[in-house]
């Protein structure tokens, strides 16, 4: 049954509370960065989840980034684990978090895991890869 709820009053994909267009929307529609290591980690799973292929190559390191990316195959993201989170905040330059990505893939459910590492630089985090 669909929601009656229009888009913008559906909580983040991310968790965190707010809608999406004042959740991770407001980093994926501007150019102002995430404050966090642990925010922009949220705002790349939404990105994954909401498909937006150029935030993510965005905010991924130069050194580990791949030139494309291609999420027309990926699969449909239903919910985010944080499951712990090391530095990263807004004075640090450092930071790595835990997280599991619940999906499914067609009917079958799968949990991604991961500990990112993450790298602020020019006052921008940027998604380094994992741990």
């Amino acid at each position: 049954m669909a929601s009656n709820r229009p888009q913008s009053a559906k909580p983040c994909p991310c968790g965190y509370g707010p809608p999406y267009p004042e959740c991770c929307g407001r980093w994926h529609q501007s150019t102002d960065p995430a404050p966090t290591a642990e925010l922009l980690m949220r705002s790349r799973y939404t990105a994954f989840a909401v498909g937006d292929a150029a935030y993510l190559l965005r905010t991924w390191h130069p050194r580990t980034r791949p030139r494309t990316l291609d999420l027309s195959d990926s699969p449909r993201y239903t919910r985010l684990e944080v499951l712990e989170t090391t530095g990263g905040s807004m004075f640090e330059t450092e930071g790595r978090v835990r997280f599991a990505a619940h999906y499914l893939d067609g009917d079958r459910p799968g949990v991604l895991r991961e500990h990112s590492t993450f790298v602020r630089e020019h006052g921008h985090w940027l998604y380094v890869g994992p741990v």
